[in-house]
C-alpha cells in the first residue's frame, strides 16, 4: 500500500486573489469535494501583514492539505497528502482558473509504506 503526494508550484498568479481568503477557500472546497476527502476540521488561514499573502491548512482524515500563497511574488506553493492512492486532480487548469496562474508546476510523489531502509 502507499499513499499519494502532490506538491505543487505556481507562478503568474494575480496578487489580489493570492492575498483573498475566500478565493483560497474556494480552492479547497473545490479540490476536497472532487477527490472525495474528509476534512477533520474546518481550514485555518492565517493573513500575514500587506503585502503578504496567506497560509492555509485543513487537516483531512487521509492526512492533511496545505498552501502559501506570496502576492509579492505572484506565486503560491500547495501541498497535498493522502495516505490512499487518489485519482491525479487537474492542479493546472485550477489554479489558472481561480488564481490566473500563468505557470504550473505538479510533482507527484508516490509514499509506499513499508519496512525502514527503503
Amino acid at each position: 500500500m502507499s499513499g499519494s503526494e502532490w506538491v505543487v508550484e505556481a507562478a503568474g498568479c494575480e496578487p489580489d486573489r493570492l492575498r483573498d481568503t475566500a478565493v483560497l477557500a474556494s480552492l479547497f472546497e473545490h479540490l476536497i469535494a472532487e477527490l472525495e476527502l474528509h476534512p477533520v476540521m474546518p481550514p485555518v488561514w492565517h493573513q500575514f501583514p500587506d503585502p503578504g499573502g496567506i497560509t492555509g491548512m485543513v487537516l483531512l482524515s487521509e492526512s492533511h492539505l496545505t498552501i502559501h500563497t506570496f502576492p509579492e511574488h505572484g506565486s503560491l506553493c500547495l501541498n497535498l497528502f493522502c495516505c490512499r492512492p487518489r485519482a491525479r486532480w487537474d492542479f493546472e487548469a485550477r489554479l489558472r482558473t481561480l488564481l490566473a496562474a500563468t505557470e504550473v508546476e505538479v510533482r507527484f510523489l508516490e509514499r509506499p509504506y513499508g519496512e525502514a531502509g527503503i
